[in-house]
């Protein structure tokens, strides 16, 4: 069975696998120097994973690394980080003349240099053939791709402080992005006020996600607001829910009162369940008979 490296190109970024059969000193946290799409790239080893099958059973056929980074790669990757920066600075000059309406906010070279792609936002879809053009003219023998990329991964790059006070998630942890809607903030009982809600990239937060789920379940074991319930204080009507503590509050006449789940009875159930025992099945002459009854003392 080959031996399969999840390898990683950025910091923060998707895992791609790779064939490791050939370097059984592997180990994580290596560097690498593996084939891409993009050119030869320099990946980091941040895991060893289970090979995976095709669509026929079949073990998946997986690119093989080609060699371990040497010290030499790596200075030479230092090098390329320095003028990314240079490159990022130039497009920007450039697309300031070309009066384009976009924002360039990454460079990345491929390892060898063969490559450049440089990552920009806008609002709308912009041509930068004409911008290609004039870098592909000032930076000779190297294939330029300009990439548009939307608000979140522009924050993922930037980095940054959250609305928490820490780094962004994006940015600290976050591989990939999860559709996040309105839903998420309704049901754990999040302000819909958009400065609440969004984040620095003007999207929902990626945290509503988090313990979306938790509120779910935790809601399916409590009654909803409005219901009424038979508490050990008496009876009242739920006036509002904390999942996370499976606590209700109840309104008891003037006074609003915390009762754990375990401690109340849905009474409109209770009540429900009472007329249906009391009354005819529903199967017989439309309901007429009282064969469905509950029985009174000295019945037979």
């Amino acid at each position: 069975m080959p031996t399969i490296a999840a390898i990683r190109f950025q910091r923060v970024g998707k895992q791609y696998h790779f064939d490791a059969s050939a370097f059984p000193n592997l180990r994580v946290a290596d560097f690498v120097i593996v084939d891409t799409a993009r050119g030869k790239q320099m990946g980091q080893v941040v895991a060893f994973v289970e090979p995976e099958a095709d669509g026929n059973g079949q073990p998946r056929q997986y690119k093989p690394i080609e060699r371990i980074a040497t010290p030499r790669d790596l200075l030479l990757r230092q090098i390329w980080e320095a003028k990314e920066v240079e490159m990022m600075i130039l497009c920007r000059e450039k697309a300031a003349e070309l009066n384009l309406p976009i924002k360039v906010v990454r460079a990345e070279y491929s390892f060898d240099g063969s490559a450049l792609t440089l990552f920009y936002s806008a609002d709308d879809q912009v041509d930068t053939k004409g911008l290609r053009r004039e870098l592909s003219q000032l930076i000779p023998d190297t294939n330029i791709e300009l990439r548009q990329i939307g608000p979140r991964d522009v924050a993922k790059i930037l980095g940054g402080l959250g609305a928490c006070g820490i780094e962004r998630c994006c940015s600290r942890f976050l591989t990939e992005f999860s559709p996040i809607s309105i839903k998420m903030a309704k049901e754990q009982g999040i302000s819909l006020n958009p400065t609440e809600i969004t984040g620095m990239c003007g999207r929902l937060r990626c945290c509503l996600i988090y313990e979306y789920e938790q509120y779910v379940q935790a809601r399916k074991l409590l009654p909803k607001k409005g219901k009424r319930v038979r508490t050990p204080q008496g009876e009242g009507k739920v006036v509002d829910v904390n999942p996370l503590k499976e606590t209700v509050y109840v309104l008891i006449g003037e006074a609003q009162v915390e009762v754990h789940r375990s401690a109340i009875e849905p009474l409109d159930e209770l009540e429900a369940l009472e007329r249906k025992a009391q009354s005819g099945c529903d199967r017989h002459e439309g309901g007429g008979c009282t064969c469905g009854a509950k029985r009174t003392t000295g019945d037979r």
